[in-house]
């Protein structure tokens, strides 16, 4: 696919289209995550909530009262030579019927992973942390690592939840239960068949040497996927000029999101990211 070339008005506006709230693993409703971007300056936003579309018509309406253009989103859970991608949706349409269908099955395994996940901490001496997850969700279907590592800081076995994912939750610790979730094809079908567009999130935070990094890329648009997240809030500022070359050498839209969780627990607030290397294509010019 050719894009149009970039527009530096464009470029530089405050876009956040990666965050996420209570109907995933966030703390604040999608109101009030619309308001602390609006809060916070900008101006075209995205909540992307994990394999879910619940908060999709709330986000809308709040976006549109605080005057911020939205666009729809969400992030599906992909399972990608052994590891789990994340796949950002952007601009689709929310009621569609395989999206939602998708969405549902990818949803589905969560509650099995969980119990799993449990057993397993109960062996290194946390007792009850199914029960203790679930009191911070609002929707069962979606409980996830966040839930269980709030409940461990809340018990005191870790300082913070990016702590209790070092010791507890990432690949080979006590914790960790794989799942295996969507393949890729059928997450950017899914997307680009309700007439929206894919994005890899955060691609620097997946362990793959720089070959499957490629392969994943490669298949990735193969498969008709067009963007990949540059800034975003675990990446370094060495890790935007590194993505931004590869926006560029695969003709990828360049996104920019915080994956916003919590005031309390996330790297990078709402709308704070710097703007996108020069010579990108945004994505939201799509819109």
């Amino acid at each position: 696919m050719t894009f149009a070339a970039p527009r530096a008005d464009l470029g530089t506006l405050n876009a956040d289209l990666h965050c996420h709230s209570t109907a995933s693993d966030g703390t604040l409703a999608p109101e009030r995550v619309a308001q602390r971007a609006a809060d916070n300056g900008v101006a075209i936003w995205a909540l992307t909530d994990h394999d879910e579309l619940a908060g999709q018509a709330r986000a809308r309406e709040a976006a549109g009262d605080l005057g911020m253009t939205y666009v729809t989103g969400t992030e599906v859970s992909v399972s990608f030579a052994g590891c789990t991608v994340h796949i950002v949706g952007l601009g689709f349409d929310p009621d569609n019927p395989d999206l939602i269908a998708g969405l549902h099955k990818t949803r589905s395994g969560r509650d099995l992973r969980a119990r799993e996940m449990a057993a397993e901490l109960a062996k290194v001496g946390i007792k009850g942390a199914y029960e203790g997850a679930l009191t911070y969700v609002d929707n069962p279907e979606l409980i996830s690592r966040t839930h269980f590592a709030r409940y461990i800081v809340d018990i005191g076995m870790a300082k913070d939840t990016h702590d209790v994912f070092k010791k507890y939750l990432a690949d080979n610790k006590p914790g960790f239960v794989p799942h295996r979730w969507a393949g890729l094809g059928e997450a950017v079908k899914w997307i680009t068949q309700a007439g929206g567009i894919a994005v890899v999130a955060h691609p620097a935070r997946y362990p793959l040497s720089p070959t499957a990094e490629y392969a994943l890329l490669s298949e990735f648009k193969a498969h008709g996927g067009q963007g990949i997240e540059v800034v975003t809030g675990s990446h370094s500022p060495a890790e935007f000029t590194q993505y931004a070359d590869i926006a560029r050498e695969f003709g990828f839209y360049a996104s920019r999101g915080s994956d916003f969780h919590s005031p309390e627990e996330s790297r990078m607030d709402l709308g704070a990211l710097p703007p996108l290397p020069a010579g990108l294509a945004p994505v939201w010019q799509a819109f």
